[in-house]
Formats: structure tokens, sequence, C-alpha cells
């Protein structure tokens, strides 16, 4: 049995929503990736380096793929080849990831890393080597809260970061972060009167989910994250910079455990690439690679997010 909630589609927002995963793949076309939990509340993904509008398996997997918890993700790549090692979402000791940013000093943060917290390592991305690090201090402090402060406060007094928003997703919890103010991280919330496709359900960043239209049937309430709204309802909300978003089903909690980056990047610090992926260059858009994510709390399965 899952114990996230009931199991949902996520078509509406990686197919369907104005600006579905889909569509935002035009912009980000190095990489498309979902992940979603199965029926054992184990973390399974699907990744391609081609965009998700060109993949047959992103529209089949959107469309039928049933679960509680979904984590999509479109690339722009900044760092490593475009292969599939390097797309997102990345999956570790039972969690799904997905990150926006630039975060350097790689060799440095190889260091803090075992061989065994490399043994997950695969690709050659900075999210990936973020991903072990975070990892490997969740095992240490024992509690995913815990362990992902302390690994983001030592990145950040540390390491050059430009942008350090990511996405953690475990079977019906999400964390969310945007850190510092570099690139948006949006949420939507049924307390604030977002509104879904038919069936949608509890969601986060990098994983995305809303709350229903009032009374329609099929539509169940959700939470949504997301790099920029995805659709034109009143709900969504700018997450402040150092805000970590933490939901459980439907219950958000929002905690400020960080100083002020010690060594923040400028645009002017960034390569063009990096520039371009962070929508630097191109100034519309605000964001780079984009994730998104779901988690289901609704009336009945397997209807549509």
């Amino acid at each position: 049995m899952s114990t996230g909630g009931p199991r949902i589609r996520a078509s509406h927002w990686l197919m369907d929503a104005p600006g579905c995963l889909r569509a935002q793949s035009h912009r980000m076309p190095h990489g498309a990736g979902l992940g979603w939990f199965s029926l054992g509340d184990e973390p399974v993904r699907d990744r391609a380096p081609l965009a998700a509008f060109e993949s047959p398996d992103f529209a089949l997997h959107a469309r039928n793929v049933v679960s509680h918890t979904f984590v999509s993700h479109v690339r722009d790549a900044s760092v490593g080849g475009l292969t599939v090692h390097n797309c997102h979402p990345f999956v570790m000791n039972d969690r799904l990831f997905a990150h926006n940013g630039v975060v350097k000093g790689r060799s440095t943060l190889r260091s803090w890393l075992t061989e065994v917290d490399l043994a997950h390592v695969a690709g050659e991305t900075d999210s990936e080597l973020l991903f072990a690090y975070i990892t490997a201090e969740i095992r240490r402090r024992g509690d995913t809260t815990e362990g992902l402060i302390e690994a983001v406060r030592r990145i950040g007094a540390e390491l050059p970061v430009f942008s350090l928003n990511l996405l953690i997703a475990e079977a019906g919890r999400l964390w969310a972060l945007r850190y510092p103010e570099s690139n948006e991280l949006w949420v939507l919330s049924p307390q604030r009167g977002g509104l879904s496709g038919p069936g949608s359900s509890a969601g986060t960043q990098c994983a995305s989910a809303a709350h229903g239209h009032a009374g329609a049937e099929g539509h169940v309430p959700a939470v949504v994250v997301a790099s920029e709204p995805m659709d034109g309802q009143p709900g969504w909300r700018l997450l402040e910079p150092g805000e970590l978003l933490i939901v459980n089903g439907l219950n958000e909690t929002s905690v400020h455990p960080f100083q002020p980056l010690r060594h923040p990047l400028s645009r002017a610090d960034l390569s063009l690439r990096e520039a371009a992926s962070q929508g630097v260059v191109v100034p519309d858009p605000p964001a780079g690679d984009l994730a998104v994510a779901a988690v289901a709390d609704g009336r009945s399965p397997g209807t549509e997010a």
C-alpha cells in the first residue's frame, strides 16, 4: 500500500497546462525526465537527453503513470554533456532530486564525499554531486530535514553559488528550497485558492500538483511547486529567498534556516553557457531548467493531474 495518498496522473502539469513541461522544453531542450513512486513506494524514473516535446516516452508516461508523488524536470545544460546520466531527476536512497542553479567548486564538493558516497554518482553535473552530499548528510543526521539544512549551510558557507534551488521528494513528502534570490521558485497551495486540472493532487516543485476546482467532480486538493507559474491561476506564491518549504501530504511548513551566501556569484561570474541556462542571457523567462513534483492527497485513485 502506498502511504502518500491516492494515486493520480500528472498529465495536466506535464502536458496540458499553458506552461506545462512539454511546452517549457522548447526552451530547455537538453534532457527530460519523470520520476514517481511505485506501489511499494520505491522511486522510479525515466529520463533521456532529448527535449520532452520530442520524447514519445515522456508523453506516454505523463499520460499513463499513476502515483501519489511525481518529480519531473526539463534541462538546459550548463555542466556536463548531453547524456542520460546527466539528466534529472536523480535517485539515491529512495529519494528523487532535481536542481536549478549553478554551484562551483566541484572538486571541493567531491572531496567531501567518501568512495561509498561517490558510488551513487554516474554523471558529471554539479547537481548530482550536490545530491550525493545532501544524501550523505541525511544519512549522518538520520533526518531528511536536518541533513538537508546542514548540507546547504556548508555549501553556502564554503562554495561559490549563483543559485541552489532544489527539490527532494520521498514517498508522499517534498522539500523545496529557493536560495538565494537569483532564480525564482513558486508554490500553488489549496490554502491560497489554487485550482488544478481534473484529478490533480498535492505536490511540490520539481514535482507538481494542484488544488482542484472547488466542488468539481474528479478534482482534488494539491500543492504545486515550479520554477515559474504554470498557468494563470491567482494562487501562485513566490517563495522567499532562503525559504525551505516542507510538504507532507497537504500540510505545508516553511523555515528560513540559512545565512546569506559567503561566496555569492554574480551574473558576470558565469560562463556564457551557465548564464544562458539560468536565463541571464535570454531575458524571458527568468528560470533555467524547470522541475515539477506532485504528491497526491485527493479523492479518487487514477484521476488525472
